[in-house]
């Protein structure tokens, strides 16, 4: 085997696995999207971790997608030395690592910013929906206890809220899970950590699809998502 046949060998076998990942990638975030009660009835159990893949079903698609065309491209192109279609593929790498870079960028320079339009989105939703919708409340206790924060900011998030109102307590997670949780006991806890920084500190890239919760709580640990993304606070 010559070094051209065995690299095109390994552009077909590379490219086909990049299009299988991403007919899966694709068609889990569809079956997520179209009926996400049933994708965590059977995969729910498994671990909390697998939670995580309903808050990005969208995110999926769009990725599965790309991955398709990438795979389509290289492994098709390379099978029958198309010129045409490997630079269409090395093309859209290109753009798809330009993007990636420019989006650091972005993220390095207007972190604050960010922030900012985060808080302005999501602490309203906290204050209207927490202790009223039952899915929006379990996401997020979930989230303040895998990321061991307090809302978005810390507990001031849930003042005047519709839980705070009724019940005269924090969540519990603001209080490291312990009961009641006063203002003392809030404003004692060290689960102050601002959520928007435990993002970045941690890597903990499945809590974008949470963070979306500033347009709707993230998508079919309860099936609703689709109504709160199009309708927001």
């Amino acid at each position: 085997m010559g070094c051209f046949t065995f690299i095109k060998v390994m552009m077909i076998l590379f490219n086909l696995a990049i299009f299988l990942s991403g007919g899966t990638l694709l068609g889990v975030g569809i079956w997520v999207t179209v009926d996400g009660q049933s994708f965590l009835d059977i995969f729910g159990a498994l671990s909390s971790s697998i939670l995580q893949v309903v808050n990005v079903s969208y995110f999926l698609i769009v990725i599965g997608a790309i991955l398709l065309v990438i795979g389509f491209l290289g492994c098709y192109g390379a099978q029958k030395e198309s010129k045409c279609l490997l630079m269409m593929f090395f093309a859209v790498v290109l753009i798809i690592f330009i993007a990636e870079v420019a989006a650091a960028v972005v993220a390095l320079v207007y972190t604050g910013l960010a922030g900012t339009l985060l808080t302005a989105l999501v602490t309203p939703l906290l204050k209207e929906k927490y202790g009223v919708d039952n899915s929006f409340t379990h996401i997020w206790n979930v989230t303040m206890t895998e990321v061991h924060c307090c809302g978005l900011n810390n507990y001031t998030d849930f003042n005047d809220s519709v839980w705070y109102k009724e019940h005269r307590t924090y969540p519990d997670p603001c209080c490291n899970n312990t009961q009641p949780c006063t203002y003392t006991a809030a404003a004692e806890s060290k689960v102050t950590v601002w959520m928007y920084q435990q993002l970045f500190s941690s890597g903990r890239a499945w809590f974008v699809g949470c963070l979306g919760m500033g347009q709707r709580p993230p998508m079919q640990l309860q099936p609703q998502l689709g109504t709160w993304w199009s309708h927001g606070p």
